[in-house]
């Protein structure tokens, strides 16, 4: 399944790096969302990126987060696992701009492209299924442990979305975070226990 997302974004999202008029109407823009009810947009714009780079980095995050998630949710819910993947997937694409579309969606020139809170929902779900994990940086030798690293992110994306000095969607960082976080919960409480009972181990 994460093959697939992987696959079908990167398709997607290089057809619309080729052509402007694509990535125009795939692009999350609330003012069309709320004016012109082109809904599909709380969607589509996770399948395109701002560019190859961009594109690269949340692929490679969502390959390297995903299958541990993937994994826990095989082992708990079985036939179920994939289902709950999505709805984990999807759920982290929509949940992550609501805010953006209440701020915005009287503004025709906000825009925004990229799975990247969806991808921070996954990254979240593997932190509470496993804190003990550690998270590489580029370029950085040292893991940081994922629970300390989910902090760090909360703090760093709610500092940088109250700036709004950049063109990246702090905004949507934190609530896919936030999203990963609950919805992993809701799915088994029991992982909550789980969670807490690892950070005893691991500080």
């Amino acid at each position: 399944m994460v093959f697939i997302i992987i696959i079908l974004t990167a398709i997607v999202s290089i057809v619309a790096l080729n052509n402007p008029l694509t990535m125009d109407k795939l692009r999350f823009n609330a003012y069309f969302i709320k004016h012109n009810k082109e809904w599909y947009r709380f969607f589509s714009y996770s399948l395109v990126h701002a560019d190859y780079i961009h594109l690269f980095i949340n692929m490679y995050v969502l390959y390297s987060f995903g299958g541990i998630v993937l994994t826990f949710f095989k082992y708990y819910f079985g036939g179920k696992a994939i289902i709950n993947f999505l709805l984990l997937y999807i759920g982290g694409i929509i949940f992550s701009v609501l805010v953006d579309y209440s701020k915005n969606k009287d503004n025709v020139y906000y825009n925004a492209v990229g799975a990247s809170g969806a991808v921070s929902a996954i990254v979240f779900s593997s932190i509470i299924l496993y804190p003990g994990g550690k998270i590489f940086l580029f370029f950085i030798p040292i893991g940081i442990p994922s629970a300390i690293f989910g902090i760090l992110y909360l703090v760093y994306s709610a500092y940088m979305a109250r700036q709004a000095k950049d063109n990246i969607g702090h905004n949507a960082h934190f609530w896919g975070a936030i999203f990963g976080v609950v919805f992993t919960i809701i799915l088994k409480p029991k992982f909550a226990l789980m969670f807490l009972e690892q950070l005893k181990t691991i500080f």
